[in-house]
């Protein structure tokens, strides 16, 4: 792809609050996308179905939200800022599809959950990532985000090394 068409790539690409059927997307993409290029097993579907479902049951508008990255109608990317706490927020679920990847869509999603943490009065933003997920990682970094704790884990039918990462606002 050309400069010129990473642009335009980039400019089309719009972040909409979730529609009926996106949560549904969302379960399903995670455990597509974390089989095929990870190999997790059905158990990582469930863990992200029982974070939608929660979500979907107890959300808090003013202190939660859910973006849907969308290019030309077609869902590319999510992503969730989710309450932990009073002072606490947590970034859950970022997916970025394959054929998005490159385009500055994992920084934009980050940036939505930062910008809306603050405006909600968070002072801190957690969030768990596994060792292996190096562009997410890089994302995080850039972000202003730290690797807090390491820890190795047992998880999706692998041993991973769960990371602890945290951005003070």
């Amino acid at each position: 792809m050309k400069v010129g068409g990473e642009k335009r790539a980039k400019d089309a690409c719009i972040l909409r609050q979730p529609r009926p059927g996106d949560m549904g997307w969302v379960v399903h993409r995670h455990g597509v996308v974390y089989r095929k290029e990870y190999g997790w097993d059905v158990q990582f579907e469930g863990l992200v179905a029982g974070i939608v479902a929660k979500f979907i049951q107890r959300h808090d508008a003013k202190r939660e939200r859910c973006w849907m990255a969308e290019m030309n109608g077609e869902i590319i990317g999510s992503v969730f800022i989710l309450k932990r706490s009073e002072t606490v927020s947590q970034l859950r679920l970022m997916l970025v599809e394959k054929k998005a990847r490159g385009l500055g869509l994992g920084t934009r999603l980050v940036n939505q959950c930062i910008r809306f943490s603050r405006r909600a009065g968070y002072q801190k933003i957690i969030l768990l990532t596994e060792g292996r997920q190096v562009a997410a990682r890089h994302i995080y970094e850039r972000a202003g985000f730290r690797l807090v704790r390491e820890e190795p884990q047992h998880s999706f039918g692998h041993d991973l090394i769960g990371e602890w990462w945290e951005l003070v606002l």
